[in-house]
């Protein structure tokens, strides 16, 4: 057990890795619609871990009895009543806009209907650039961290929209210490051919990093996934290059590849999944209603790094 907070299933490594994320100061989290025990629980443990304080917008009432019902102190948080989740995410959102709040959390309410709040041209939090998703994911036994994008906003990026995806997610790894994250713009095979659209995005996008227009990373491509994450199965088919089984960033060519590659590593490996979305003027936690306590506990950790 973590705290009297909740007892969360990760060992004493991963809560190492936690810590040595903290803040120099606790951030300030709003979670919409709060009546959500695994999303509740998780910014309890956050801030006893210090990462960050919190707002909690939703139905008063309903959000102090689960409270009472899962043993969760929340005797510190401010309760923003809202008459139902729709006016939770415009609540939450408000409170990032008005500069109360660092981070926006998804609770009990609907993708959509969060999304719907920050992109409100009126009272919205939209950013300049894009708005897309990054996955952390994190593998205890290979003491390994990788940035997927995007499994979760963009749909079919076109070639200007996967320079920006990689753009946000660079700044992102930085963010989390990778110095210089080398980039697999992910394929199903390592050559070029005109046939595959993929593969012509991904020498396109190593043409243009090669001459300085997408800095601070290395990009490389065609690339397959194999190849990618493995240095054995590069060696095997006698793939050399800078990033042969040592990608740090997956760039992925539709929303299918991308999720269901994420969904497959978490459902079959011991990867631990976090995420962002990054491109709005505060991170935004999205993490399906379904995702573990877990999960969305290492999101928030993510989150508070930028």
């Amino acid at each position: 057990m973590l705290s009297r907070e909740g007892n969360m299933d990760m060992n004493q490594d991963f809560k190492n890795k936690l810590l040595a994320m903290r803040p120099a100061r606790p951030r300030t989290i709003a979670l919409a619609a709060a009546e959500d025990v695994d999303a509740l629980r998780a910014v309890c443990v956050a801030h006893d871990m210090g990462f960050v304080n919190a707002v909690l917008c939703g139905d008063e009432n309903k959000i102090k009895s689960l409270a009472a019902k899962n043993d969760l102190n929340i005797s510190g948080f401010e309760i923003v009543h809202c008459a139902d989740d729709v006016s939770a995410a415009a609540c939450a959102t408000g409170l990032v806009r008005d500069g109360h709040v660092d981070i926006l959390m998804k609770g009990l309410v609907h993708s959509a209907d969060i999304l719907r709040a920050v992109l409100n041209r009126e009272t919205g939090i939209r950013g300049d650039g894009i708005l897309s998703h990054v996955s952390v994911l994190y593998s205890p036994s290979r003491n390994r961290t990788l940035f997927l994008t995007d499994i979760a906003m963009v749909m079919y990026p076109d070639f200007e929209t996967k320079v920006n995806l990689i753009n946000n997610a660079v700044n992102f790894a930085h963010h989390m210490g990778v110095d210089m994250p080398r980039v697999a713009p992910l394929c199903a095979v390592e050559t070029l051919n005109p046939k595959m659209q993929a593969t012509v995005d991904a020498a396109a996008l190593h043409q243009m990093n090669e001459r300085g227009e997408i800095k601070n990373c290395i990009v490389s491509g065609p690339i397959a996934f194999d190849i990618a994450v493995s240095r054995r199965a590069a060696d095997k088919k006698g793939v050399a290059g800078p990033i042969s089984g040592d990608a740090d960033i997956l760039l992925f060519h539709n929303i299918e590849a991308g999720n269901n590659t994420i969904k497959a590593m978490v459902q079959f490996g011991d990867w631990v999944f976090g995420g962002v979305v990054l491109g709005a003027r505060a991170p935004i936690v999205l993490n399906s209603r379904s995702d573990s306590d877990v999960s969305k506990l290492y999101s928030i950790c993510c989150a508070c790094t930028l």
